[in-house]
Formats: C-alpha cells, sequence, structure tokens
C-alpha cells in the first residue's frame, strides 16, 4: 500500500483506472467536467499495474478500477463517487482538496 500513497501524495485528485473500463471512463468525465484536472493512472498500461491493483483490493476496493482518491483520501469507486455527486457532496470535497476552485451550478 505504500507504493499507492507515494502515487497519491499531494496531488488533489487521483483515480486508478483502465484504459476499456466504461465506469473509469464515466469517473474520470464526471470528475473532469466539474473543472478538476485529476491524475490518472491506468493500471493496464503501467509495468507495476498488477502489484497496484492487489493495493487496491487490499485497501477494499472492489473492484479495483476505478478507484478515487480526493484530497489524499481513498473515496472509493464508482458507486462511492455516483452516491456522492447525487447527494451534491462530491463538490464540496474537491473544493475542499483544491482541486477545484469555482463552481457554478447551471
Amino acid at each position: 500500500m505504500e507504493v499507492i500513497t507515494n502515487m497519491v501524495g499531494e496531488r488533489p485528485v487521483v483515480i486508478f483506472s483502465k484504459s476499456s473500463c466504461c465506469l473509469s471512463h464515466s469517473i474520470k468525465t464526471l470528475i473532469s467536467g466539474f473543472g478538476a484536472n485529476p491524475t490518472v493512472y491506468e493500471v493496464d498500461e503501467m509495468s507495476n499495474g498488477q502489484q497496484i491493483e492487489r493495493a487496491l483490493i487490499q485497501m477494499g476496493c472492489q473492484p479495483s478500477v476505478p478507484a478515487v482518491f480526493i484530497g489524499q483520501q481513498f473515496i472509493g469507486g464508482a458507486n462511492q463517487i455516483m452516491s456522492l455527486h447525487l447527494r451534491n457532496e462530491l463538490v464540496p470535497l474537491l473544493m475542499n482538496a483544491k482541486a477545484i476552485w469555482i463552481w457554478k451550478r447551471k
């Protein structure tokens, strides 16, 4: 899990993803849509991707991707992110992590 901690370090939003995962794509699109610029790691394209996936599973992410960290805290996968969004709790998290500065509801 230390490898995950190092990768997440000082970044406001980190998403562990797979390039072919539609849920990962949806979460990346959602978060980017608020103006955030997440750091994205495509584990299926990384040489140590299997090690990272095992670490994510040990942290409780089932399935292993997408795994979202906001403000260096593990938030969860697609279900957790969508639930936060539906409860209007995702934007405040992004703002507190300084991933976005201003957000105007349309």
